[in-house]
């Protein structure tokens, strides 16, 4: 099982710590992954981390598709590929109506068939066996809608890509799982409970028997996780208890909240409801105090060392069933112990 490290978005409080970025490279954690909402975005800073180490590899979590046409993206993981020595991991992600309608101002669409297209593209552009045409119900290569000049034309890129840039999607949906299992190289859920890769099993089966030869042993499953370390385990757990409410109860609106939906399926259906009500009326305190310990114990790794090192055996068996190949660890202690959790971390796993 290799380790991964999340970094908060740039400018903020806990974002670009690059001292932990470089214990972390120093401890042999495998890669570092930048993230992007409505503020940051994922790929400078992954850029700027990229030029400030020399072994760990750097992913996106996530680009937001609908913020860059597929040859952009392309563009981006190309130019970093090459500036990095091959250390750049393309993540990708549909984000939600709220975000690409609300704040990038275009038609959120349908994001499946946004994620297969975005990814046939890149894929033929890294290929480069031939000027790229694509005629899909989100992109259009060459354009040729009614308002085109009619000058444009099938193009190859200038720059040789890498076809074998792995490229990997956010997603905890059904439809999202089916999807990725096809067309990318791993799948990040935001979180997970590694006794329950049932969840996903179905729908990424579904998705690997659409390509020839493609399964478990070459696809990666790369959940965040959120840990907390320190004696007191209820106060560990109350920074996951608030992130947590975040996404259940305001990631979203009331009737399409992706997070919520997962909580429901992880057995939280009563308590999903509340604490959507409450986040959603400006209770935020009172959402997060009615997020169960069970859940943050299931997905996170709180407490004193000798809990977490107890809470590691379950990840460490979903590895060994090829149930997941990284954690993605997003360190959440404000009182400056992250990179001792780091180094706790690299030693009860690497």
């Amino acid at each position: 099982m290799k380790l991964g490290l999340v970094l908060g978005y740039a400018g903020g409080a806990d974002g670009m710590n690059l001292a932990l970025v470089k214990e972390a490279e120093a401890l042999g954690y495998d890669s570092v992954w930048t993230s992007e909402a409505y503020g940051s975005d994922a790929v400078t800073a992954a850029a700027w981390v990229l030029a400030q180490t020399t072994k760990i590899n750097v992913g996106t979590a996530i680009m937001q598709m609908p913020a860059r046409t597929p040859a952009m993206a392309a563009m981006t993981a190309m130019t970093l590929q090459d500036l990095s020595q091959g250390r750049f991991i393309m993540g990708l992600g549909a984000s939600g109506p709220q975000v690409v309608e609300g704040w990038h101002g275009v038609p959120y669409g349908r994001p499946m068939t946004r994620t297969k297209e975005y990814i046939s593209i890149i894929r033929k552009i890294l290929e480069r066996k031939e000027p790229v045409t694509h005629e899909g119900y989100h992109y259009q290569i060459p354009y040729k809608g009614e308002d085109a000049t009619g000058l444009g034309k099938p193009l190859k890129s200038i720059l040789h890509g890498d076809p074998s840039l792995k490229i990997v999607t956010a997603s905890i949906t059904d439809a999202g799982m089916r999807t990725s299992g096809e067309v990318a190289d791993g799948v990040i859920p935001v979180w997970m409970d590694p006794s329950r890769y049932d969840l996903f099993e179905p729908f990424l089966e579904e998705g690997f028997a659409k390509v020839s030869g493609k399964s478990l042993e070459t696809f990666e499953v790369t959940p965040f996780v959120s840990v907390v370390m320190g004696d007191d385990i209820d106060a560990c757990r109350q920074p996951v208890k608030d992130n947590l409410a975040l996404y259940i109860g305001g990631m979203g609106a009331r009737a399409k909240n992706f997070y919520n939906d997962y909580a429901i399926r992880l057995g939280y259906a009563d308590e999903a409801k509340v604490i959507q009500d409450l986040y959603l009326s400006g209770k935020k305190k009172e959402a997060a105090a009615q997020v169960p310990d069970s859940l943050v114990d299931e997905t996170a790794l709180v407490g004193p060392r000798e809990h977490i090192a107890e809470q590691l055996k379950a990840w460490k068996a979903a590895a060994e069933k090829r149930h997941i190949s990284s954690l993605l660890v997003r360190p959440m202690d404000t009182t400056g112990v992250d990179a001792r959790v780091l180094r706790v971390l690299a030693e009860e796993v690497l």
